[in-house]
């Protein structure tokens, strides 16, 4: 099966240096959220406003981050993301940060994302709203692959 993937650019900015003029390793956490953001508005029916709309919110269970590479003042960050398909109620991506000027890999992660009612009661069945967006794109990515 081929993938879901979203592709944004952030520039980085000074508050994101540390004191060795690097982006400090923290920031990538923003920069995933950022991936997610982006991700959501390419393709509707996951992004956070969905979520709260539906009532449920998805915080972070797991979250992996590698450093290959530095990002420093002025470069742009290339965050791809994409979605991993696992089963249960559960949302997983991976990233992987570019420098743009080089295409250089920078960082590579993955973060798991629970379901939680208003309460912050897990969630243990598919939320309504994201079966029927695994409908919509799962489908469309099977049918996709077939060709």
């Amino acid at each position: 099966m081929k993938e879901l993937e979203d592709i944004c650019r952030i520039q980085v900015k000074f508050s994101e240096i540390d004191s060795m003029q690097r982006v400090w390793h923290g920031i990538y956490v923003t920069y995933f959220e950022d991936g997610r953001e982006s991700f959501g508005r390419r393709y509707p029916g996951i992004a956070y406003a969905d979520m709260q709309q539906a009532g449920i919110y998805a915080p972070i269970y797991d979250m992996h981050i590698k450093y290959y590479a530095p990002l420093g003042m002025n470069d742009v960050a290339v965050i791809h993301t994409s979605y991993l398909y696992k089963p249960g109620a559960r949302l997983d991506y991976s990233y992987k940060v570019y420098r743009e000027s080089d295409h250089t890999l920078c960082a590579a992660g993955s973060t798991t994302q629970l379901f939680i009612d208003p309460e912050g009661q897990l969630i243990v069945d598919k939320p309504d709203y994201y079966q029927q967006w695994q409908n919509k794109y799962l489908d469309l990515l099977l049918n996709v692959s077939q060709l």
